[in-house]
């Protein structure tokens, strides 16, 4: 029991010795397991799964408009190793996501709130931000690292009090949901508007309307705690992105 224990002990100790890389713009570190191939190559399969199962609006204003934008801020995203792709699909859905790689999907839904090219490069801007920032990767490294060390914690507490093993799991599982995944989900989807700021300056589109997106996405949205979401509320969002454009402007 005491090899198996310290045996598992190394490896949650390799796991966190991982491998560190930094952001964009904002060079914050990161601890990311996965190499960039295998990343690339989970966003290709999940992109085509989802657009095998999803009805793609090809050749209309809005799809064209999703790709023009799409390219525009891809090309300042200067990411040359991405093979990016912009496609609109069918979905009433207020949301939109990139895959690893620079898979940019877009639900009709968006436009709803997306009022204009400017509030729409401030979607896309705000996912291809995500793909940059390799956020996907550094979550799945972050979840991995999350069950190893249940793993250790559930041997050592089965040998030492058993009884309390069950415990141990519903406390821990709270405590890195809340304590820990649902923190970085937040902290990502502020750095994802920064990095998205910056991608919009840099390709000629209004920062104002950054925030007015924020705005039109907030109205009739009842929001709960934020210590409870993997989001920002909005008027933490709002706040912050006031923040960034106000820095960049004194540039």
């Amino acid at each position: 029991m005491r090899f198996k224990t310290s045996l598992l002990l190394a490896i949650t100790a390799l796991l966190f010795i991982g491998c560190t890389s930094k952001t964009p713009y904002t060079n914050r570190s990161q601890f990311i397991l996965l190499s960039q191939s295998q990343e690339l190559a989970l966003g290709e399969q999940t992109y085509k799964e989802t657009l095998d199962k999803s009805k793609v609006i090809m050749n209309t204003i809005q799809a064209k408009m999703v790709k023009n934008i799409g390219a525009k801020i891809a090309k300042v995203a200067n990411k040359k190793d991405y093979e990016w792709e912009f496609n609109l699909v069918q979905n009433s859905e207020k949301n939109a996501f990139c895959l690893p790689g620079g898979k940019v999907v877009v639900y009709t839904g968006i436009f709803s709130v997306a009022k204009n090219e400017d509030q729409l490069a401030t979607v896309i801007s705000h996912e291809i931000a995500h793909a940059l920032a390799r956020h996907g990767a550094e979550r799945m490294s972050q979840s991995m690292v999350a069950q190893g060390i249940q793993v250790v914690g559930n041997i050592v507490v089965g040998s030492q009090a058993p009884q309390y093993t069950q415990a141990f799991n519903v406390a821990y599982g709270l405590g890195s949901q809340y304590g820990v995944l649902m923190p970085y989900g937040r902290m990502q989807e502020s750095e994802a508007d920064e990095i998205g700021v910056h991608l919009m300056k840099q390709a000629g589109y209004d920062l104002n309307e950054a925030l007015k997106f924020w705005e039109n996405m907030s109205q009739g949205n009842s929001e709960g705690i934020e210590f409870f979401s993997t989001h920002p509320n909005s008027k933490t969002r709002i706040e912050n992105i006031k923040r960034i454009i106000k820095e960049l402007n004194k540039k």
